[in-house]
């Protein structure tokens, strides 16, 4: 948490320079002033605005600015502490936008096809909402004793659009709990009371925000902990309340890059989303051959490895996040972990049937049986119970190549992220246990001792109450999982909390362990499906919320809204959303006839309560045991635990030894878990990401400092509103009515008939026997991964880092490709 080996912070250009910090209130602001501030994250203040004063007048530079140019850019270094924030307007629009955006999204989160209204839609409705009852309300103040409010204290301002974004934040997401009950209903026949199913929700969600407010002194107040993802929401709230007046030497205010960028945006995707999909997944060269295995094997973007790289379409980009809110060594370690595991072992394992991965396609989220058809987890099921005696009659479970390799990097990021942990912020925790807030040097600290703290008794009473509503669900009802199994599941939510949320302070990257938490789960409830799932979305919705509730925290750092405020509309939103998807829910299992079935109206045939049910059956029913174990197939894969445990020690004492070098960039957690969304998403998604983050983070922040400081996550934030927007009237106006109106031409059918789209036809399938054909013999396997990971890493050390890089990169692929065709005339 210091700037020891903080690989966001630029040594070579960090001063210590003196500063002269004015107070705000005798500072005057031209125009021209205004705009200059903006390249620096700063904004015209109101009269009443304050600023920190260094208590030292040779402090060092980051006393009174932050040493991150993507901090500064993003956000204001002054603090109005007047400004209205709990007002009626804010809490009406908040709530509003709470029901409005829950109950929605639980409704089409059973739909398929469906739509998701993010958070951004409601940042951006949320202002002229604002403005319009800013505008309608009497200013006419009302008296109540001694306590004196008005419906209408002046102008809407940024920080009640925060709160109430804040709000939506918690609320647009829903609750992950509501899939346990859905596979309860539909797929074991448990009709249970209303009572559990709030009890079980209120547990679960609000766990995870008292593990959040806790991690305070950890991952919310040091600078160091930057989250870049906030900094989007922190320049998109300064964009849209600043005026900054005339351009600045003929530069474009962000104000209207903003809304060009976000017009654009909204109209482009009509082009990628429904007249011409092939620009989505734009895998032009399995149009040329659309028979040809190895080819899309290569190049594919569906069951591939995603070669093509380019994509012209925002959903794609961004399937895994904004890479333009990424740090560019984060981007690297997940572009390099693709190009190591998914681009040169995958192939290796699926053209060498290792595994028998050659009778099923490459990379599928699906698992298959042993005829290479899609496993049928029903067919090993009698009345909601797993049998043993169908599951041997009909098959055992088979995994993917890519699969086999998610699981193997997920066991390597489990075990990396506590030495990770350990090594590099070990010390720092410890110091962090006794500080605080004004122990902090950061402007934003200091500007954040204005306000009266929340005490941690607070949070520590939520995590209380929490705690025992979900023992009161787990054992008052038929779960079937014990009470020291939920305690196990909310330590190890508490044990993986802090982790997973420095590792997402720093590098903007989300570290699934979904497949971790089934494993440990299969092993501590055996043959228990329902306990299964209940034990994963303790731990899930425990870590998950506890990142979550912390970013926010950390925007409402950034933005300067009073933490006692912040505490009281995270705890009323979260409230508010479990009795409103609880409800909606309810009702819809309880009314929507054949919901969850694929005959069911309006197509609510419930896409993630199967891949729910599923994962519960396999891992819960068929149990670990019988992939890991002593006789199971996928044993070896167990190594990535130990793997995980040494492999940042080696990168630690060379970052150490050399403190300013590129080793610090070498992120394990990262490179292992930033790949964890594979194979639910493609190796494509990520290198049509990893491409754009490289032009933006990389060679524009290289190259033109000044327009990436002004203008990128503006351009990010516009991006993602203008997609959201689009999507958003795209299915109420094109796919929802009627069934939907298609455009059937070859621009949207071209990319459906490939051998790719249709599912790899695996090569050995002809014959019906394991291909003794090697693709690339053992000792050309071992050249090229040894020369691939050795280039790697002396690549990161060089200082031509992406050049270096990639012609290593590239010329590996060559001689991968010119081998993987041969497969082609065998």
């Amino acid at each position: 948490m210091e700037h020891l080996n903080d690989p966001n912070l630029d040594f070579d250009h960090l001063t210590a320079k003196p500063v002269k910090i004015l107070r705000a209130e005798t500072a005057t602001y031209s125009d021209a002033d205004a705009e200059s501030n903006a390249s620096r994250g700063q904004s015209a203040p109101s009269t009443r605005s304050t600023s920190s004063r260094s208590t030292n007048s040779s402090a060092p530079i980051f006393n009174d600015e932050s040493p991150y140019p993507e901090v500064r850019v993003a956000v204001s270094s002054v603090d109005d502490p007047l400004m209205p924030v709990n007002t009626f307007r804010m809490w009406f629009l908040g709530l509003f936008f709470t029901v409005l955006l829950a109950g929605l999204n639980q409704v089409f989160e059973y739909r398929s096809p469906s739509v998701f209204i993010t958070g951004i839609v409601g940042q951006l409705v949320s202002l002229p909402a604002g403005k319009l009852l800013e505008w309608v309300l009497p200013t006419r103040s009302f008296k109540m004793g001694n306590f004196v409010f008005s419906l209408n204290p002046g102008p809407f301002n940024i920080k009640e659009h925060v709160c109430i974004s804040a709000m939506i934040n918690v609320a647009y997401n829903g609750a992950i709990a509501t899939d346990v009950l859905a596979t309860q209903h539909s797929f074991f026949g448990q009709r249970l009371p209303w009572t559990y199913q709030i009890l079980l929700i209120l547990g679960t969600q609000t766990f995870g925000f008292s593990l959040g407010g806790m991690l305070r002194q950890f991952v919310v107040w040091p600078s160091s902990m930057i989250w870049p993802s906030t900094l989007v929401s922190s320049a998109l709230f300064n964009t849209l309340h600043t005026t900054y007046g005339k351009r600045d030497r003929g530069h474009m205010t962000r104000q209207r890059f903003f809304f060009f960028a976000c017009a654009a945006s909204f109209v482009w995707y009509w082009v990628p989303g429904y007249l011409f999909t092939a620009l989505s997944i734009f895998n032009w060269v399995c149009w040329l051959a659309p028979n040809n295995v190895p080819l899309n094997a290569l190049f594919g973007a569906s069951s591939g490895l995603g070669m093509s790289i380019v994509s012209l379409d925002w959903t794609m980009i961004s399937f895994i996040g904004s890479p333009l809110a990424t740090p560019w060594w984060s981007t690297m370690n997940i572009i390099a972990s693709v190009i190591f595991f998914f681009w040169i072992l995958t192939p290796i394992i699926y053209f060498k049937n290792i595994f028998f991965t050659s009778f099923l396609p490459l990379s599928s989220f699906l698992v298959f049986d042993n005829t290479g058809a899609p496993y049928n987890t029903s067919a090993t099921v009698i009345d909601g119970v797993f049998d043993l005696v169908s599951y041997e009659a009909y098959s055992p479970v088979f995994l993917t190549s890519a699969m086999c390799m998610g699981y193997f990097v997920a066991f390597i990021s489990f075990g990396s992220i506590f030495t990770h942990t350990f090594l590099w912020f070990g010390r720092d925790i410890v110091r962090r246990f006794r500080s605080t807030l004004k122990t902090e040097r950061d402007i934003h600290s200091r500007l954040m001792l204005a306000y009266p703290e929340v005490p941690v008794s607070w949070y520590a009473a939520i995590g209380t109450v929490s705690t025992v509503l979900v023992l009161i669900s787990v054992n008052l009802f038929p779960t079937g999982l014990p009470t020291w199994a939920a305690i196990i599941a909310l330590l190890i939510a508490v044990a993986l909390a802090l982790p997973l949320s420095i590792i997402q302070a720093v590098s903007n990257q989300v570290i699934g362990l979904n497949v971790v938490e089934e494993l440990l789960a299969g092993y501590i409830v055996r043959g228990q499906p329902v306990a299964n799932m209940i034990f994963k979305s303790i731990c899930l919705a425990g870590t998950q919320q506890a990142s979550s509730f912390a970013l926010d925290l950390k925007l409402g750092h950034y933005m300067h809204i009073p933490p006692r405020i912040m505490f009281t509309i995270q705890v009323v939103a979260a409230v508010v959303t479990c009795f409103v998807v609880t409800g909606v829910n309810s009702w819809m299992l309880g009314h929507v006839p054949g919901i969850c079935t694929p005959d069911a109206p309006d197509h609510f045939v419930c896409p993630s309560t199967n891949v729910f049910a599923d994962a519960a059956l396999i891992w819960g029913g068929i149990g670990p045991e019988r992939f890991f174990g002593a006789n199971g197939l996928y044993t070896q894969l167990l190594w990535g635990f130990p793997v995980g445990l040494v492999a940042p020690i080696p990168f630690y004492f060379l970052a150490r030894r050399f403190p300013k070098s590129n080793w610090r960039y070498v992120n394990i957690p990262v490179f292992c878990g930033g790949v964890a969304a594979i194979p639910a998403a493609s190796a494509y998604n990520y290198a049509a990401w990893g491409l754009t983050g490289f032009i933006f983070n990389y060679y524009i922040r290289r190259t033109h400092f000044r327009w990436w400081m002004r203008y990128n996550y503006i351009l990010s934030a516009a991006l993602d509103a203008g997609l959201a927007m689009s999507s958003v009237i795209m299915f109420f106006v094109v796919v929802f009515p009627a069934g939907g109106f298609t455009v059937n031409w070859i621009g949207n059918t071209i990319w459906q008939t490939t051998a790719d789209t249709m599912g790899l036809p695996p090569p050995c399938l002809a014959d019906r026997h394991v291909r003794t054909h090697p693709v690339v013999n053992l000792d050309e396997s071992v050249q090229l991964c040894v020369y691939l990971y050795f280039s790697l890493y002396v690549s990161l050390a060089a200082k031509s880092l992406s050049l270096s890089f990639l012609l290593h990169c590239l010329y590996t692929l060559i001689c991968i490709s010119k081998r993987l065709s041969k497969i082609a005339i065998l």
